[in-house]
């Protein structure tokens, strides 16, 4: 069998499938890169399923930057049922139905939850609390109140509300519900089970989430499936990845350097400026290599991450 190579450095982006996590889908993309240096840009639960974006190498060196873009989401809220996760991987809490719970009442609440509003997080969640994860914590028998933080929702659309009863198996079976499909745009460190929860809970009748599916990283929408990575990856002998350049230019303004500014940027010297904003990130682009991510100070470009160092 001929050796895989190593991966060249850039982003993969995965369509993660429901019930695994994404240290799974890490780990998987680790074996096909043949490369340990592999990070996530942002987590999903195992129920959820979509955008994962992943760096490999160097690249790892961009996620930081998606870490805090906004995301698009596609989920589905039950309401009339309360878990214990704010999602149906829980146990049922209460199960109040949603029978006589109107249209237009499900849209009010979904509005008073749109634009800047301040959200405890899902208890069930990977923030640590004093040091270990509030799961686990919670796993543990112990009871974790999370302090509020500030998010912004800049889009939570209704697209369908269905009123139908819990089937055998899942949490609250034998219950009139609602289940409400919705699209999300938010700011990072959003909790969409949250939102399923405060929904709920303003309601009256708890809420939890049934789907969710990450359409959208920052401007990163298209994703493979792990099917289509390893089948690429088997044809080639090399993972296919996003070029750095080309997934800056996706979330960045781009500059194009001629070759005596990429090695002052490279050096990790200034540049001058062009008519790039001041305080905003851009790519700082040679021969279709990322050379640096820069910041305008007054008049020159600061180099904040050296990509390419001179001589690289």
């Amino acid at each position: 069998m001929t050796e895989r190579l190593t991966a060249a450095d850039g982003l993969v982006v995965v369509d993660k499938p429901q019930g695994i996590s994404s240290h799974d889908v890490v780990a998987r993309v680790r074996r096909l890169a043949a490369t340990r240096k592999v990070g996530h840009a942002g987590t999903l639960d195992p129920m959820a399923t979509g955008v994962l974006v992943l760096g490999v190498g160097r690249a790892t060196r961009l996620l930081t930057y998606l870490v805090g873009a906004d995301k698009e989401y596609l989920a589905t809220i039950r309401l009339g049922v309360a878990t214990s996760t704010d999602d149906a991987d829980g146990e049922a809490l209460a199960t109040a139905g949603a029978r006589d719970v109107a249209d237009d009442a499900v849209a009010a609440a979904v509005r008073a939850l749109t634009g800047p509003i301040s959200q405890v997080p899902s208890a069930v969640s990977a923030i640590k609390v004093d040091g270990k994860r509030a799961y686990a914590r919670v796993r543990a028998g112990e009871d974790v109140e999370l302090a509020p933080r500030p998010v912004t929702i800049h889009a939570f659309d209704i697209d369908v509300a269905r009123r139908t009863v819990v089937a055998e198996g899942a949490p609250g079976a034998g219950t009139d519900v609602v289940d409400v499909d919705v699209r999300v745009v938010c700011s990072s460190g959003t909790y969409v089970r949250a939102l399923a929860r405060d929904v709920g809970a303003a309601l009256g009748v708890g809420g939890h989430l049934t789907r969710l599916r990450r359409t959208r990283v920052g401007a990163i929408a298209h994703a493979v499936t792990l099917d289509q990575l390893t089948e690429a990856t088997e044809t080639h002998g090399q993972m296919p990845v996003l070029a750095m350049a080309e997934a800056a230019a996706a979330m960045f303004p781009v500059r194009r350097l001629d070759a005596a500014e990429a090695t002052e940027l490279g050096h990790g010297r200034f540049v001058p400026a062009h008519d790039e904003p001041v305080g905003e990130t851009v790519a700082a682009v040679h021969d279709d290599r990322l050379v640096a991510l820069v910041e305008r100070r007054r008049d020159a470009l600061r180099p904040v991450v050296v990509l390419v160092p001179a001589g690289g």
